[in-house]
């Protein structure tokens, strides 16, 4: 294809370059200009006939355009300024309470569907049934090549990834794993250690024959290094390394000093690994890792809770993943109401997290692109609305898992209106129950993550650790299949930003999406997926007919 090039200004061909402009001759064979040709002189007759033709034209014209310069000289006022209204680009603004107030009525008074908790998984397994069948090894463990410590960094689902590929790391080097060290990060301010969040003494039990695992290190192979962990050799690995790079470049280390350290070890071993790594994952991700007592405790009660709420849809309630917390709007860059309070709030935000991040010379921001990509968070509004659309009605139990949402109570009020029986782990629970957890971010999420992994149908809001553990792990317990809603963000983003949609229209296109998003049934994992969001097959193995058969028979 051909450059576009840009419409000429002049009279020239846009393919030839106008002419030089004309220089004085200097060349000493030319000295003697040619003189120039007179034009024939006009007569005095064609001369005078040309001046009468010009002044008939001239008089003719006047009169044609005199009428119209009378009106307008009568109709146009000269001290108003015309407006032209700019159609905004699309995504740039946010439309979304607009669109509410529009749509509310007809949406309240629609009974034109069952709710769709009570029918919206009927069709929904394709494929047969799968089971859980990770096994644990039966031999004795050879000699141990040496001590890893691991830092695990970022919030509670990322820890547990890395939790996960630290036990298959030394089991494959043959090593002896210290229990993990939670590294303290300022945006979760999180200081639990595993024994906070973790049954420690069930996750070494669970492991014993397949990899070593130590509370502490031992005294001896501290003193040599003056019983400072910083002088402890620190591997810098690579993200997504390949199991091979650690028994290549880490083992022989480990050989010659006993004890290394992996920090920072988040997203450090690659998503595709041979059999054996995948099962210790497995192993180490389902069945080793339970939350601590307290937690469990709690998160169980608050899922019967739950249940009791729901007892008009048969104890069945949605959970839903909200990512509206301050720190996530100010990561996202997205502009929501405007104001000159949400601005600074922003501002603040990112500063206090990200010190000079967003504000880097080049850097360029541009919140109505961010949002028609998807990549902005939704609003409690607009999960309210997308619900309500997809046939969730206003008798449907909510558990909304989330952090401290920003400014709750002007954009907590829309869902509250559309869904009244929402409930979050602060209503369910007392005041004396949460004071245990309240100030520790990754054991308020624990009890999060408890209360959605019950869940009849959980909707996820935004990308990230929590959706892809608890996709894996709700595939773990329901046979394979995943009973998660994921909303096409793209596309509701330029639903939101038209005020002038039709509910029933509205309606079709959030049941299309839901439909969509329930319909692929059993999914299996790829080379490039990750066994924490897909566990078919490397964690499950498929059920023959006769297990189902004996399965669906009545107790």
């Amino acid at each position: 294809m051909k450059p576009y090039k840009f419409p000429s200004s002049g009279i020239f061909s846009p393919r030839s370059p106008p002419a030089s402009p004309r220089t004085p001759n200097r060349s000493p064979r030319h000295r003697r200009a040619a003189k120039p040709v007179r034009p024939a002189s006009k007569s005095l007759v064609q001369r005078l006939g040309w001046f009468l033709l010009s002044l008939l034209l001239k008089s003719q014209g006047l009169f044609l355009f005199a009428p119209l310069l009378y009106l307008s000289a009568k109709t146009v006022s000269y001290d108003i300024v015309p407006v032209v209204k700019l159609r905004h680009t699309p995504g740039s603004v946010y439309r979304s309470p607009q669109l509410y107030a529009k749509l509310r009525s007809e949406m309240d008074s629609d009974n034109s569907s069952v709710d769709a908790i009570s029918s919206i998984w009927k069709n929904s397994y394709k494929g047969g049934e799968w089971r859980p069948c990770i096994k644990k090894s039966s031999g004795g463990l050879p000699e141990s090549n040496g001590y890893i410590f691991v830092e695990a960094n970022g919030g509670l689902n990322q820890q547990r990834t890395s939790i996960c590929n630290a036990v298959a790391v030394a089991a494959y080097l043959n090593a002896t794993l210290i229990v993990p060290y939670f590294h303290f990060h300022s945006i979760w301010r999180d200081s639990s250690k595993f024994s906070d969040i973790y049954d420690e003494e069930l996750f070494i039990k669970m492991l014993e024959t397949d990899v070593r695992i130590v509370k502490t290190i031992p005294g001896n192979i501290m003193e040599r290094f003056d019983y400072n962990l910083s002088n402890v050799y620190n591997f810098r690995i690579q993200a997504w390394s390949s199991i091979n790079y650690y028994k290549d470049t880490v083992l022989p280390k480990l050989l010659e000093e006993k004890i290394i350290r992996l920090s920072p070890f988040a997203n450090r071993l690659s998503t595709d690994a041979p059999p054996a790594v995948q099962r210790l994952r497995c192993l180490a991700n389902y069945q080793a890792l339970k939350f601590a007592d307290p937690i469990s405790a709690l998160g169980e009660l608050l899922v019967e809770r739950m249940k009791k709420h729901s007892a008009k849809n048969g104890g069945k309630y949605i959970s839903v993943h909200l990512r509206f917390e301050e720190d996530m709007v100010a990561f996202s860059c997205c502009v929501y109401d405007g104001g000159v309070q949400e601005k600074l709030d922003m501002v603040a935000a990112r500063e206090r997290g990200w010190k000079g991040k967003f504000t880097k010379p080049g850097r360029i921001i541009i919140p109505g692109a961010i949002r028609l990509n998807g990549s902005c968070p939704l609003t409690p509004l607009e999960v309210g609305l997308m619900l309500r659309g997809m046939g969730f009605g206003k008798s449907t139990s909510i558990y909304l898992a989330s952090g401290k949402i920003y400014n709750s109570e002007k954009y907590m009020a829309p869902l509250l209106e559309m869904f009244p029986l929402l409930q979050t782990k602060e209503t369910l629970a007392s005041a004396e129950e949460l004071a245990p957890f309240e100030n520790y971010s990754s054991r308020m999420a624990a009890i999060d993550y408890t209360v959605c992994l019950h869940s009849e149908v959980f909707v996820p809001t935004q990308g990230g650790n929590f959706l892809q553990l608890l996709l894996g792990h709700r595939r773990y317990l329901y046979g394979g299949h995943s009973r998660t809603i994921r909303p096409d963000k793209r596309k509701l983003a330029l639903l939101f930003d038209n005020p002038n949609t039709g509910w029933k229209n509205f309606k079709k296109q959030m049941v299309n999406m839901r439909a969509n998003s329930v319909s692929k049934g059993l999914q299996l994992k790829r080379p490039s997926d990750s066994i924490y969001s897909f566990p078919c097959p490397d964690c499950m193995c498929k059920a023959d007919k006769s297990e189902n058969a004996r399965s669906s028979l009545p107790t």
